[in-house]
């Protein structure tokens, strides 16, 4: 992995970052998390394991540093990692299909779903969910719109970075 595979994936992890500091919380403490979508795009742009690996890292620690949810953060690492991993498998098995704007949207939906449930397992197991809210009642007020949310965000921001990074040469697999 060279250094702008590097800069260009902790510029990616930094916008996601920001959009998951300022993204307020919708219910019980949750909040659409839009990192995720980044974390997507890193993963499409730089499809490796070794990548995949280091942004799921990443990202999982940023978002433990910046989540409402209470007891959030082990969770939150937990699910950063297995989700990394679940669409790096995704982006290899469907890589014709992936980079194409409709098939990054797909598995940005795909991807935010398998998050939520990752993400709210963990909190059921380790933590607790806030208020003995339900575990659907969070994904279907959380995670469904979440998706819808990061899918929308994804057809918009991935042919622009990825234009990008082509003219940049940062990346082959655009």
């Amino acid at each position: 992995m060279n250094v702008r595979t590097l800069v260009s994936m902790a510029l990616l992890v930094g916008i996601g970052a920001v959009l998951h500091a300022v993204i307020p919380g919708l219910f019980a403490g949750m909040k659409p998390d839009m990192m995720l979508a980044m974390m997507f795009l890193a993963i499409l742009l730089f499809p490796s394991v070794k990548a995949a690996g280091l942004v799921g890292v990443a990202t999982g620690l940023i978002s433990a540093m910046t989540t409402t949810f209470p007891g959030g953060q082990l969770p939150n690492v937990i699910d950063k990692i297995i989700t990394a991993f679940v669409v790096f498998a995704l982006v290899t098995l469907l890589k014709k299909y992936s980079q194409t704007v409709v098939g990054a949207a797909v598995l940005t939906a795909v991807g935010t779903v398998i998050s939520g449930a990752v993400f709210l397992t963990a909190a059921l197991l380790l933590v607790g969910l806030p208020g003995g809210t339900a575990f659907p009642a969070l994904f279907v007020t959380v995670v469904l719109p979440a998706a819808a949310l990061n899918t929308v965000a994804m057809v918009i921001v991935y042919p622009i970075v990825a234009s990008i990074f082509r003219r940049m040469n940062v990346t082959a697999h655009v």
